[in-house]
């Protein structure tokens, strides 16, 4: 299935996929994580994991000066991945254990969370990459 990038603007195209990864991501919290007993606050933690890869590939897909990505073999690309779920969730993981008991508003933790989490997963995603952002060699 070949998808039309001229179909939505960018943001169009953010807002889809972060809508999918975050419900998701919620099926796997109600579905999965609530009856093992996971606390609801933690449950964010799934939300970010879900909605890296999003936030990450979106723009390699998107802009053509990165398609050269694509060119590189599977394992590689299934690798990358696997170091943005895992970034994504180790760092938002972190953020949220030390700052949970402290008496901050649930939605600025998980902001925060959000936040680390994104950019573990994304200086991972980078560290294997730095080609695509005009670093090192291409």
């Amino acid at each position: 299935m070949d998808i039309d990038k001229d179909r939505l603007p960018r943001w169009g195209w953010l807002l889809v996929g972060l809508f999918v990864a975050s419900m998701g991501a919620q099926f796997v919290n109600a579905f999965v994580f609530a009856p093992a007993g996971l606390a609801e606050e933690y449950w964010v933690i799934t939300v970010i994991t879900a909605m890296a890869p999003v936030l990450i590939y979106l723009g390699i897909w998107y802009d053509d000066d990165r398609q050269h990505y694509w060119e590189y073999p599977r394992e590689r690309i299934v690798g990358d991945l696997a170091f943005v779920l895992m970034g994504a969730a180790v760092g938002s993981a972190l953020a949220l254990v030390a700052i949970i008991d402290f008496d901050i508003p649930r939605l600025l933790r998980e902001v925060v969370s959000m936040g680390v989490g994104f950019l573990f997963s994304w200086a991972l995603f980078w560290w294997r990459n730095p080609d695509l952002y005009g670093v090192g060699p291409k």
